[in-house]
């Protein structure tokens, strides 16, 4: 996958972003502030608008742009930690100029690692990393597999999706949703969400 592809499928995640807007909002004001759809989409709106106008060769300068406009541009938690995340990757990748299957694994192991480390949270605290963290895992385990590349993508999102039904479950332990304790149990969390919904684009602009 050429850097033009991987700047499509971040429009892509940008568009789905903008459509789940008012549904992640309406997750977060059930538990926090009620604004991390928009924020989303107000960030990536951004990152649409830099890539319409400038065009990049390097994998690494584009995901620090990404990086760089989701910090300065997303309000509240969110824009720090996916930031963060793009961030890490955009180290691993600079002088790249093309993706492949394998590379998906260190591309999830850098953002958890990224956001654990900004977010200071942890499985089971009702954050992204309750998407994420079973994602990279699923990834992992099916590259040691030799899995077929749909059959790894499939079970990314499937592990995503999972783990966002459990956040249902659980307590929440950070942000404002930990102000609820017991309270924040039943309700699903908004980054949670938000990182299914971007792998789901991923895996849905690949196969």
């Amino acid at each position: 996958m050429k850097v033009d592809n991987v700047k499509k499928i971040i429009i892509n995640i940008g568009n789905i972003m903008e459509e789940n807007k008012s549904f992640l909002s309406e997750l977060d004001a059930a538990i926090g502030d009620g604004d991390h759809g928009h924020n989303m989409a107000k960030g990536f709106n951004f990152v649409i608008e830099d890539f319409n106008n400038n065009d990049y060769d390097d994998l690494g300068l584009l995901f620090k742009k990404v990086a760089m406009l989701l910090i300065s541009n997303v309000g509240g938690a969110s824009g720090p930690l996916y930031g963060t995340a793009f961030m890490e990757i955009s180290k691993e990748f600079s002088g790249r100029d093309e993706l492949n299957i394998s590379d998906l694994e260190k591309i999830l192991e850098l953002s958890l690692k990224g956001i654990k480390l900004r977010g200071k949270a942890e499985l089971d605290d009702k954050t992204i990393i309750d998407a994420l963290q079973p994602a990279y895992l699923s990834v992992k385990k099916d590259l040691e597999n030799n899995e077929s590349e749909n059959q790894v993508l499939e079970n990314m999102v499937m592990a995503a999706e999972k783990g966002v039904e459990h956040t249902k479950e659980i307590i929440a332990k950070k942000g404002r949703a930990s102000y609820l304790g017991e309270r924040s149990i039943g309700h699903q969390d908004p980054g949670a969400t938000s990182t299914y919904l971007i792998l789901k684009t991923i895996k849905d602009n690949i196969i």
